[in-house]
């Protein structure tokens, strides 16, 4: 809380006022995360013309590389607020597991449907592809973030693209 206090140029009585508690106040940034990340991947997986590999781009964009220039512990706000928190907050905990739910689910429907489109191996095993997606950002951000080698995710697609092909 000081932390915010002290970033925030905020009081902590007048954080207090807005928010009862600290599980609170979390709860409402997790819901910020994950709700600007939701639409954003909404708005890509729905694009109609795209190519299975253009959207998965701009994917990984939405998902890792803006996040590549931030000081982020870990890298990603995410495994910072998780492994910070999750623990002590059971209902944060909640909220980030059905947020990386919807991402491998969203990013298995995407996978498939490339697949029956024919930009996609016949044989790629889209559930295993999409976790393999994930947790490549998500390690490929506490690589960047721990190493200072900024777009390493970005180098990464060339490779995905051959795999998937």
């Amino acid at each position: 809380m000081d932390d915010i206090v002290a970033y925030s140029h905020v009081s902590k009585t007048n954080i207090y006022y807005y928010f009862k508690s600290k599980e609170e106040l979390l709860l409402t940034i997790v819901d910020g995360l994950t709700s600007h990340y939701e639409r954003r991947l909404a708005a890509i997986l729905s694009e109609e013309g795209a190519s299975v590999y253009d959207k998965l781009e701009r994917v990984i964009s939405a998902l890792s590389l803006e996040n590549e220039n931030n000081n982020y512990l870990g890298g990603c706000p995410f495994l910072t607020l998780y492994v910070q928190t999750a623990g002590e907050y059971p209902a944060a905990k909640e909220k980030f597991r059905r947020f990386f739910s919807m991402q491998l689910e969203s990013l298995e429907a995407l996978l498939t449907d490339g697949i029956s489109r024919g930009e996609l191996r016949k044989d790629l095993p889209a559930q295993a592809t999409a976790a393999m997606i994930v947790s490549t950002i998500e390690g490929g951000l506490f690589v960047a973030q721990s190493t200072g080698m900024n777009g390493m995710l970005k180098d990464v697609l060339p490779a995905l693209a051959l795999l998937l092909k």
